[in-house]
């Protein structure tokens, strides 16, 4: 596909070689989110008619999954970055969506808040009407691409509505948003993942990405399932990343004195195969869940959950696993299997986490409601 290799050209070219100082400056990807504007991957999966590539989920998946192999932190922001417009493609005004379609326009999800952890249907921040405008309060608790989006898809209680959860449309320059200071953390250093307060923050009613109430229909219809399922693209190119960089050490490192390569040796070997079963088996269920999205299976919201929950734990498994194989050679930065290793953590724990996924699963298996009393 033409635009697969003007993919992997900006992979190449940009992603690739700035991935080193994203993950050890802690340095937002922005020379490589500009050229993947450019090349109209921002826009991708905005609708032709206001100048977007028409792509969908599968096309989507395809950029992430190829950006987790390169720099994990430049695909979480292109990952929140298509969950946010899968959202305001449906609900948003049109001038916005056309920023977004042209490339200058960054988009991401405000959903998670201090308080509900990764309880996101539970929102405890408020809407309350404010002389003709809307007043938010609340306290994100992260926030990808905090202060580097031009806006954010941002979740809140109701303003008066029977349902849970109502979704705005926030523009990045809203007086009274404060996202918090720099990341420093262990993995995904580079998305700028930050918490942001939102103190009286005012926006027009028109704000609103749907009707008052129905943004937990609208998460649940639109963003998680795109977030859940490129969470799954993003470790499967973690995954294959990682057992391509291991193979390649362990096939050319040798042990003099038995003049074999590491990879010779039959335990050596053993995680080599277990590696690429659980990133071959990631790849399988990706597949299959498309394939049931796109034919409307009655299984397809189960394998949507099933989908980040699998490929979390698998990415930290063949992470784990090549760590061991390599050595201590692994642990050196120069191979990149430990940038691998600590951001293959990041998925277990973005919420839903893959304890409440698991709990999602029990309870769609079993017949019970979703969400339970909350």
């Amino acid at each position: 596909m033409k635009e697969l290799r003007a993919l992997e050209s900006v992979i190449d070219e940009v992603v690739r070689p700035q991935a080193v100082v994203v993950d050890r400056d802690g340095e937002f990807p922005r020379k490589a989110i500009d050229a993947l504007a450019e090349a109209g991957f921002l826009g991708l999966v905005s609708a032709t008619d206001v100048g977007g590539g028409g792509g969908g989920l599968a096309e989507a998946v395809a950029v992430v999954e190829r950006l987790g192999a390169a720099c994990g932190s430049t695909a979480m922001v292109v990952l929140m970055h298509y969950a946010a417009v899968a959202v305001v493609e449906a609900y948003g005004a049109e001038e916005t969506r056309r920023e977004i379609a042209a490339g200058r326009h960054l988009t991401t999800l405000a959903f998670s808040e201090a308080g509900s952890r990764s309880h996101f249907w539970v929102p405890l921040g408020t809407a309350a009407e404010a002389d003709g405008s809307v007043r938010l309060d609340a306290r994100k608790s992260w926030v990808t691409s905090a202060d580097e989006a031009d806006s954010y898809v941002w979740s809140s209680r109701s303003l008066g509505a029977d349902g849970a959860m109502t979704l705005w449309l926030v523009p990045a320059a809203t007086a009274g948003l404060r996202p918090a200071g720099g990341f420093d953390g262990m993995g995904l250093r580079g998305n700028a993942s930050r918490p942001i307060t939102a103190d009286g923050a005012l926006v027009p009613a028109e704000a609103a990405l749907g009707a008052d109430g129905a943004g937990l229909d609208i998460a649940l219809e639109r963003a998680l399932p795109w977030f859940l399922v490129l969470s799954s693209a993003f470790c499967a190119g973690l995954m294959r990343s990682t057992v391509d960089e291991a193979v390649a050490h362990l096939t050319s490192a040798r042990l003099d004195h038995l003049g074999q390569t590491l990879a010779e040796q039959p335990v050596v070997r053993l995680e080599i195969a277990r590696m690429r079963l659980a990133a071959d088996g990631v790849s399988a269920l990706l597949a299959d869940t498309l394939t049931a999205l796109g034919t409307g299976r009655d299984d397809a919201m189960v394998r949507v959950l099933e989908a980040k929950a699998v490929a979390a734990e698998a990415a930290i498994d063949v992470t784990d696993r090549a760590m061991k194989a390599c050595g201590g050679a692994a642990f050196r930065k120069e191979l990149g299997i430990e940038r691998s290793f600590r951001d293959a953590r990041a998925a277990r724990v973005m919420a839903p986490t893959t304890d409440t996924l698991l709990d999602f699963i029990g309870r769609v298996t079993c017949g019970q409601p979703l969400f339970g009393d909350a």
